[in-house]
């Protein structure tokens, strides 16, 4: 498990300077079955792998997996643990690059991400940043899950 680390700037504009900067870890977080059961009722995927306990421990995973979506539905939540801008305005999420579901994620296992500030840019009222985003199992730094978070806070 790495260490929680977190970078934090005073405004938007502190973004602009830290394009390639390693910005932390976030601390540990862990998907419960009944999470994972409730995502499903919310998107409607049902999906066997995902929520038939019985069916998924002879199933290719050996339980079930947490959904790729939900897993992608962390990275908000995780960079806030991460990346901390102390006065703004509004930020909101502006989209996702590159997306991979590296290897599954079973309930019950503790994950945590790191980031690294890739972009940077000024915009009209605020900046637009984006994040490579990696969720590791917590226990040995296996990626589960690599994003490219676009973000924007304005002033």
């Amino acid at each position: 498990m790495r260490t929680p680390r977190k970078t934090t700037v005073a405004t938007p504009d502190g973004l602009l300077q830290l394009v390639g900067t390693d910005l932390g870890a976030s601390g540990t977080r862990t998907v419960t079955q009944e999470q994972v059961n409730t995502f499903a009722d919310v998107t409607g995927d049902h999906q066997w792998i995902h929520v038939d306990v019985e069916r998924a421990r002879s199933g290719p995973f050996g339980s079930t997996i947490v959904h790729g979506f939900f897993t992608l539905a962390l990275v908000p939540l995780l960079l806030a643990d991460i990346l901390e801008v102390e006065s703004y305005s509004m930020g909101v999420n502006y989209g996702l690059d590159r997306v991979r579901f590296v290897k599954p994620l079973p309930p019950g296992t503790e994950i945590q991400a790191t980031a690294t500030l890739a972009a940077a840019t000024a915009i009209d009222g605020g900046v637009q940043a984006k994040a490579a985003v990696v969720i590791e199992f917590a226990a040995d730094g296996q990626a589960c899950c690599a994003a490219e978070s676009v973000f924007r806070y304005y002033a």
